[in-house]
């Protein structure tokens, strides 16, 4: 048994070895198990001995009869424990590894297989009282898709994660009443609809359970009430829509009877708890008459396999895991490979992304943020056991912080297979601009998800610097308005050029259905800010400036509230990180335009003769929007802060076309928009180059007026410009 452990100990420290030379631990694929068998079959330079019957009463007074090899239980076999625990099924060296059933006291039972001691794979559980689950497991935990039918008629059909509901799922409760949507750890959370027997349906977001944010309450009648939902009354703001079948029904409904009554009886079940689990079993091995070393005193080792007198912990921390990248960008290339293959150099975010890795905990170490948590890859153009062969020259790939972006996007709910379909494509990337005074190419996915920078050396050491505090700030605050980042990257050529070229990985603020008429990028700051198009240039793809700004842009009471929050948070968090030269982006549709472009005013709605004087004072939609709204619903849950919010804006004029006026008079006219923005440019700190810069232009200019100023003076500039041209809408 010593000779045993030290084998297995040499050999974990080769491979360990190994992990730090490629910087890479390479997970589990079909057949890695056959792999781990074959090894422990040949540890301490001999094979399996023969297998035979055994019936054993063990030291401890458990109970195993079936085959056996080299003093474990190996082949087929039942083991009773003293407790009425019991096991049937196949075993592998002491431990449960195929299929087997596994039986505990109380009668319930887990029919299916096994890994390690673990109930891990398909498998059906049956609890003492009653309900079942079948579906997929891992360690013992419920875990991907799986179907549960709970002792008090309930039911569950949808996805897992680490023994609680999550993802995409649907829940039936015994009197008819379900729920379609999105789950987080167990609890109703994220876009869904809920269905009642009595024909009522709330269709929107939710969050531990209970409506929040935008949704819509539809009854079976045709009426609906549209609004932003929260248990707090304070924060309920909607409007009750009547239809054609019942005017004036429900004017005085208060919507917090959907928390007080509807909902009073749609709790999900929290099902049985298991007592004990397999891999907790502790099995004793008693020492056989055909061991190879009858000196050798039987140890207690648990099911899995595990001596408990001491086991060597996990490999390397260092891993390959999926990093998230460009591929096959014909623009991006060029620029970097001067017209090499494309193909061949981008394999690498096909590499890292569609390697399989561990479920990443949204709670991470703090050297997942170190600078020196980085995996460099090398792609020869023979290929190698990692890697694809290319025609192209030898390259190596770097993922910076891989397991933190891994993090962020599935944050952000990013799902992996789509963001691999985006980035790494067969369809060439779009060029946005050429470089500007920053030097960067920007390019967007043909599918217009993601934008793709390349960045200095500086922005990248920034990024990385900020990054514990980005990824706490984001995690905190659902609705913040800063930039997304899914990945930061390098990639290297090992040619002549030695050309280097890193680039980040952005959400597409304007991805959208919507036209954008006029877009916007706001800091605050009046010198250098006015377009240099002529008007007659102007069209939906300028970038307008604050001299450019011709709008106020009005939110709805409780959007606008929470805008107010969100901006003093975000900018409390760019000014404690000494960043500045951020700016707002924002983006316009307008709802109504002619066929030339030109945008029309809205009109003040004229009630008609035939209008109920009780129900004229609702507020109404066109037949346009009602009609969208009936067919669609899930419309409205679609807008959060900065995404697809209506809202409306009223144009302005400046007194003096002279004067440097950020902010014009409003005149009054209104127009429907839909709106889109956040904060981007967040990596600019405040460093020696832009303290000269604002040395330099203040002797010239008024220094208030230029953008390089310090992040605490930038913040306040900020906060106070975008909180004059943001306001509630009366």
């Amino acid at each position: 048994m010593k000779a045993w452990e030290a084998t297995i100990r040499k050999t974990q420290a080769a491979k360990k070895r190994a992990n730090s030379i490629f910087g890479m631990y390479v997970a589990h694929v079909d057949g890695d198990d056959d792999d781990d068998r074959e090894d422990e079959s040949h540890a301490n330079g001999r094979t399996i001995g023969q297998m035979y019957h055994a019936d054993r009463i063990l030291s401890n007074g458990d109970y195993y009869t079936g085959e056996w090899a080299d003093n474990f239980p190996h082949g087929r076999g039942k083991y009773l424990w003293t407790d009425g625990c019991m096991y049937v099924g196949e075993w592998f060296r002491g431990k449960t590894m195929g299929k087997g059933r596994f039986i505990w006291p109380s009668g319930a039972t887990y029919e299916g297989e096994f890994k390690g001691g673990y109930m891990d794979g398909q498998g059906i559980y049956t609890g003492s009282n009653g309900e079942t689950y079948r579906g997929s497991w891992v360690m013992n935990l419920k875990h991907a898709y799986g179907v549960k039918d709970y002792a008090n008629g309930d039911c569950y059909d949808g996805e897992w994660c680490r023994g609680l509901q999550e993802g995409q799922g649907k829940y039936q409760w015994k009197n008819g009443n379900h729920y379609v949507g999105e789950w987080k750890t167990g609890v109703i959370c994220g876009k869904g609809k809920l269905c009642w027997t009595n024909g009522n349906v709330y269709e929107g977001y939710w969050e531990d359970g209970l409506p929040k944010g935008n949704g819509t309450f539809k009854w079976s009648d045709g009426s609906f009430y549209v609004g932003i939902w929260n248990k707090d009354p304070k924060e309920q703001n909607g409007a009750y829509y009547a239809s054609g079948a019942s005017p004036g029904r429900n004017i005085e409904w208060d919507p917090q009877e959907v928390f007080n009554v509807d909902l009073r009886e749609c709790n999900v079940c929290p099902g049985e708890k298991v007592s004990i689990l397999p891999s907790q079993k502790k099995l004793a091995v008693w020492r056989s008459s055909k061991a190879v070393d009858s000196s050798v005193k039987p140890r207690r080792i648990s099911v899995d396999g595990r001596i408990e007198a001491g086991v060597d912990k996990e490999f390397n921390r260092m891993r390959m895991l999926e990093g998230g990248g460009a591929a096959t960008w014909e623009t991006f290339d060029r620029n970097l490979m001067a017209g090499r293959d494309r193909d061949d150099c981008f394999g690498g975010p096909r590499h890292s992304v569609g390697r399989p890795g561990p479920v990443a905990s949204l709670d991470l170490k703090s050297s997942a943020f170190d600078a020196k948590e980085k995996v460099w890859t090398r792609f020869p153009p023979e290929g190698s056991k990692y890697t694809p062969p290319h025609q192209s020259c030898e390259f190596r790939w770097k993922d910076y912080c891989p397991l933190v972006f891994r993090t962020l996007r599935k944050l952000f709910k990013v799902d992996p297979a789509d963001y691999m379909l985006s980035i790494c494509g067969n369809d060439a990337l779009r060029e946005l601009s050429s470089p500007g005074k920053s030097g960067s190419f920007f390019y967007l996915t043909n599918d217009d998800r993601y934008m793709i920078k390349t960045m200095k050396k500086a922005e990248a050491k920034v990024l990385i610097r900020m990054l514990s505090a980005y990824y706490n700030h984001v995690r905190a605050f659902e609705n913040t308005l800063v930039t997304k980042f899914y990945g930061l990257h390098c990639v290297k050529l090992n040619g002549p050029a030695q050309k280097k070229v890193r680039f980040i990985i952005m959400g597409n603020l304007f991805c959208s259905e919507y036209t954008i008429h006029r877009r916007f990028d706001l800091k605050g700051s009046s010198l250098g800010r006015m377009t240099d198009k002529a008007e007659a240039e102007i069209d939906a793809t300028t970038i307008l400036k604050d001299l450019d700004l011709n709008f106020l842009f009005r939110l709805q009471k409780t959007w606008f509230q929470e805008f107010r929050r969100q901006i003093d948070r975000d900018c409390e968090f760019l000014e404690q990180e000494r960043i500045m030269d951020y700016s707002l982006l924002v983006g316009l549709h307008f709802r109504e335009t002619t066929s030339a472009g030109e945008l029309i005013p809205s009109c003040p709605l004229t009630p008609t003769d035939n209008v109920d004087p009780e129900t004229e004072s609702l507020p109404r939609l066109s037949r346009a929007d009602t009609d969208q709204l009936l067919l669609d619903p899930a419309g409205w849950a679609s807008i959060r802060l900065g995404v697809n919010m209506p809202a409306r804006v009223e144009r302005t004029e400046r007194r003096n076309d002279s004067e440097f006026q950020i902010v014009g008079e409003p005149t009054g006219e209104y127009y429907d928009v839909v709106m889109f923005f956040g904060v981007i440019d967040i990596l600019q700190d405040y460093d020696i180059t832009k303290k000269l810069e604002h040395a330099y232009k203040s002797f010239q200019y008024d220094p208030t007026s230029i953008s390089a100023v310090d992040p605490k003076q930038y913040s306040r500039r900020f906060r106070d410009f975008i909180l004059k041209i943001f306001a509630e809408d009366i």
